[in-house]
């Protein structure tokens, strides 16, 4: 199976380590060379693209065709067409919490639950039929950057790597639909203050 694996930061860098040991062949594209996905794909001689100073992933950064594409922490666009499943993981239940700030929403509405989902991409934010979903509790006095550290990144990587094998052994993924009289939105909180 061939992964296009799109991402950031330690969560990309991590799904990297778990996609390479599963001994899945893939590419990596990455927001810069200084980015710590892109500095783990040089460590394990991985192939590398890099959307230097662009929110756009385009088909030059993916050569050939995939069987999956897997968002791994990145805000870029991502074009839909390169592979016949494309998925990503989101830290919230979806579709409570859709967008850039969804940790930082559940931590500042006082939700008592959290929780994660791989879900389909779609032109719509966050918005694609549910793959896989799970839920921890907040603990009182816990700030967003903990809750991600604790459970939902952690969270997040569990379930990407149970997704990409049950693709792999079945060539499918599930995907239930969202339903829509639950979507909450999770804007940047500094514009969501200012508006």
């Amino acid at each position: 199976m061939r992964i296009a694996l799109i991402g950031s930061r330690w969560f990309g860098a991590e799904m990297l380590k778990i996609v390479h040991a599963r001994g899945y062949d893939f590419h990596v594209v990455a927001p810069d060379a200084e980015d710590r996905l892109a500095q783990t794909a040089v460590e394990l001689g991985a192939p590398l693209s890099l959307h230097t100073g662009k929110r756009r992933v385009t088909h030059d950064h993916l050569p050939g065709e995939f069987d999956v594409v897997v968002a791994a922490y990145s805000h870029a666009f991502i074009p839909l067409d390169k592979a016949p499943i494309s998925i990503g993981y989101h830290p919230s239940l979806l579709p409570r919490w859709r967008g850039i700030a969804s940790v930082e929403w559940t931590v500042k509405a006082g939700d008592a639950v959290a929780g994660g989902s791989v879900y389909h991409l779609t032109d719509e934010m966050d918005a694609g039929g549910i793959a896989a979903q799970d839920w921890c509790f907040v603990l009182p006095g816990e700030d967003a950057g903990s809750l991600w550290r604790r459970e939902l990144g952690p969270m997040g990587l569990r379930l990407l790597a149970q997704v990409i094998d049950e693709i792999a052994q079945t060539g499918t993924c599930r995907a239930e639909p969202q339903d829509e009289r639950f979507v909450t939105l999770a804007p940047r909180i500094k514009e969501a203050e200012s508006a």
